[in-house]
């Protein structure tokens, strides 16, 4: 029997990533779907194309504000009851991930978001860059997470990478350090930042390794910009000058954060994982289209099920890195 065409249901803030000719050139299609409230406030849906043995992508987050989960968990379960083959939840930032650690009488977060994606439906997961792979392994389903080290290493290949330490603010971040050296081929050692947490906040107390005049640093996140301060803080002492900064996910949270060009960071890389990073940060932010590592991963799982090569399971199978585009090897950690 003839498979019919995979497609993607993007939420409202996320169609952009969908918008550059992306469909087009993959095996996809994007449907839209109409979100509402009753005169009670009860949220509803109407979708608007037909899934029945389809698989079917859901564009969204579980991040804050608290009704993009609901749609994305009442868009999932809808999928599900119409009969959708595969529904995979496409969320290139993997809200509440940062909530990965078992503390007594706390909310584990990440286990929390797992089971309410299972609850609605959700067959897999596909991210970028989650924050750790201790918070993928708290879902109940295959979590898989693309790396943007390509994006990321071509604003390198454009400039000048003489006097340049790639950086890690804490142990944390080696990994993606190393991605990102080895997707641009500099062949330079990494240093990086011991960081300390505590109620006043992030401190860094020790560097390890040279930094020279110039520093890329590399992380998951941009929250309040906490971590960076200190980091840049440390460099400075250690004699860095001019700083950029690689981020994944820019979520621009509060005012801190804006103290950064004093600290000698002259630009701010981010994706689009994040709808309107470029209008929260301003002129010292340039956001990298991600939609196209979204879509290619999407339409990799949806070309697995046609062959049969995607087991009909919700359990969790595995926990994938993959460093696509790149020519990288894919790894596994169970």
């Amino acid at each position: 029997m003839q498979q019919l065409q995979p497609v993607i249901f993007p939420l409202p803030d996320y169609s952009p990533l969908l918008q550059r000719g992306l469909i087009e050139e993959s095996a996809c299609a994007s449907a839209p779907c109409t979100f509402a409230r009753f005169a009670n406030e009860e949220l509803y849906l109407r979708l608007r194309a037909p899934v029945a043995d389809r698989v079917c992508g859901v564009l969204g987050s579980l991040a804050p504000p608290d009704e993009q989960a609901l749609r994305v968990l009442l868009l999932a379960h809808t999928l599900r009851r119409e009969g959708a083959r595969r529904v995979v939840a496409l969320l290139p930032y993997l809200g509440y991930a940062r909530q990965d650690r078992a503390e007594h009488a706390q909310s584990l977060g990440a286990a929390w978001a797992g089971d309410l994606l299972r609850a609605a439906g959700v067959d897999r997961v596909i991210t970028i860059d989650v924050h750790s792979w201790r918070a993928a392994a708290c879902f109940p389903m295959p979590v898989h997470s693309l790396s943007p080290a390509q994006l990321f290493a071509e604003v390198l290949a454009e400039g000048d990478r003489r006097e340049l330490t790639v950086v890690a603010p804490d142990e944390g971040a080696l990994e993606r350090c190393e991605a990102l050296t080895r997707a641009a081929g500099i062949h330079a050692p990494l240093a990086y930042l011991h960081k300390r947490r505590d109620t006043d906040g992030v401190t860094h107390s020790a560097l390890f390794g040279t930094v020279k005049r110039r520093v890329a640093i590399v992380d998951d996140i941009l929250d309040t910009g906490g971590t960076l301060l200190s980091a840049c803080a440390e460099l400075r002492r250690a004699g860095a000058r001019e700083v950029v900064v690689f981020a994944t996910h820019g979520l621009f949270t509060g005012e801190r954060w804006r103290e950064l060009p004093a600290l000698g960071v002259q630009r701010i890389y981010t994706t689009d994982s994040v709808p309107r990073a470029r209008q929260r940060g301003g002129e010292i932010v340039e956001v990298l289209p991600a939609g196209r590592m979204i879509v290619s991963a999407f339409a990799a799982i949806a070309e697995r099920e046609r062959t049969g090569l995607v087991a009909a399971t919700s359990a969790p199978a595995e926990v994938e890195r993959i460093e696509g585009p790149a020519p990288t090897e894919d790894s596994s950690v169970p």
